[in-house]
């Protein structure tokens, strides 16, 4: 195989695992999720492993399921994640260090301001993952009775990103004089007012703070719908997106990077990295042996609920070893719920096995060995599936520790994965540009 690309590997690790039964596992840690001292030593293996990113979900509701499924969630509670971020800052030196904001319930001078403190604090380390915010439950926690429509959320967050971007740029890199002998601290010259207004957003500006150190955090989406596909070709520098197997992830890469060239793009200036969970044996039928018992611990309760999510309809009521019957479209997030009634459809699973499988993870699955491993992953690069992964523990601390102990030598030595970094930020990792200031043009 020709190995001239590089794969690039974040970590999702809020929750720090997505399987509903993790914090279950023998040995785990039941509170890895809101334990600071747990989740900076995660973190600093990460680093340590040269993981590209620290990836941050972010949930606005925690009443999104019947009290019975979410007495059994580790998620329940877990740190903000600008707050622990901004933490973890402080405790690491080079790994990126990616937040989810959204772009329907929050405000674009709050999340500009934000990411420019995070990436001044972190050395250039910071990323914002641009989300229009799934769960209709969070409108709830926001003063609307009902979920913005999905096409209108698209709308506004393709508004909200170049407000964002606007503010970020509202000074010029050298607009800070400081000159103590003629008592100017800035040149007004080398300050822009936005004064943004349009069919969402008005926006005066300009930001309280001084140009981010990379000129934008990095812009991640995680979107896979048309919509979302289209923003990611506008918006996005990498995509963290669901694809279930590489022939899938084969179309998604191909359709996303084609739509970057029209738009003045280069195809490498954005990374798609699929979400991969991973588990890890010394041999495969341990690696299945350990991923089997994991699933022992997904509760009915917990995997109806995760199911009635994903749906965006309540499935307590459906039988729970018939068949699933037809779902209404509704407001949540269209590709997921698509591949679940796909797998339903095309596999026959009952309402149960549904459950068990999307309660647990559903996504795409590597289960094997650090050669097994390293082997799909060096196809999915090869092939064009992706530009790296996006990886998903099953258990903590043991599943991160195998992951970095085992699989990330294996990618090593093939060359596809690096052993230093060789810059800073989190842009120099991921081999993106600086954006240009489009107020203040380079002189």
């Amino acid at each position: 195989m020709t190995r001239t690309r590089q794969l690039h590997l974040g970590a999702f690790m809020r929750p720090v695992s997505l399987h509903t039964g993790a914090w279950r596992f023998p040995g785990a840690w039941p509170d890895a999720n809101f334990n600071f001292a747990h989740i900076k030593r995660l973190a600093q293996t990460l680093e340590a492993a040269r993981f590209d990113a620290f990836f941050m979900a972010d949930h606005l509701a925690v009443l999104n399921m019947p009290v019975q499924a979410l007495r059994r969630s580790h998620t329940a509670t877990s740190f903000e994640p600008f707050t622990l971020l901004s933490a973890l800052a402080a405790v690491t030196e080079k790994i990126g260090l990616v937040a989810t904001a959204s772009t329907t319930f929050d405000a674009p001078y709050h999340v500009a301001r934000r990411f420019a403190s995070l990436d001044h604090l972190s050395g250039g380390r910071a990323g914002w993952n641009l989300v229009t915010t799934s769960n209709p439950d969070a409108a709830l926690n926001f003063g609307l009775e009902e979920h913005m429509e999905h096409d209108d959320r698209y709308r506004r967050a393709r508004e909200f990103f170049d407000v964002v971007t606007g503010l970020w740029d509202s000074w010029d890199d050298d607009a800070f004089v400081r000159d103590v002998e003629s008592g100017d601290y800035f040149d007004p010259a080398k300050l822009h007012v936005l004064a943004h207004r349009g069919e969402h957003l008005s926006v005066r500006g300009p930001l309280n703070i001084a140009r981010p150190p990379q000129g934008w955090p990095v812009v991640v989406q995680a979107g896979s719908s048309e919509a979302g596909r289209q923003l990611a070709a506008q918006t996005a520098e990498a995509v963290f997106t669901a694809q279930p197997n590489l022939e899938a992830g084969k179309r998604f890469y191909a359709d996303v990077k084609a739509q970057l060239e029209p738009l003045g793009r280069a195809r490498d200036h954005l990374k798609i990295l699929p979400g991969a969970f991973v588990v890890v044996g010394d041999s495969l039928d341990e690696a299945r042996e350990k991923r089997a018992l994991l699933d022992t611990f997904v509760h009915y309760d917990s995997g109806i609920a995760s199911l009635s999510i994903a749906l965006g309809h309540d499935a307590s009521g459906f039988d729970p070893d018939g068949p699933l019957p037809e779902i209404p479209e509704s407001n949540a997030s269209q590709s997921a719920r698509q591949r679940i009634v796909d797998w339903a459809r095309e596999e026959g699973l009952t309402v149960r096995q549904l459950a068990q499988r999307v309660g647990g993870y559903s996504g795409l699955q590597m289960v094997g060995t650090a050669k097994s491993i390293a082997d799909e992953m060096e196809q999915w690069l090869v092939e064009e599936g992706s530009d790296g992964f996006n990886i998903m523990f099953p258990f903590l601390p043991q599943g991160l520790d195998d992951f970095t102990a085992k699989v990330v030598p294996e990618l090593q030595r093939r060359g596809i994965f690096r052993r230093e970094y060789t810059g800073s930020t989190l842009r120099e990792h991921l081999g993106l540009p600086r954006p240009a200031n489009r107020f203040f043009p380079a002189r």
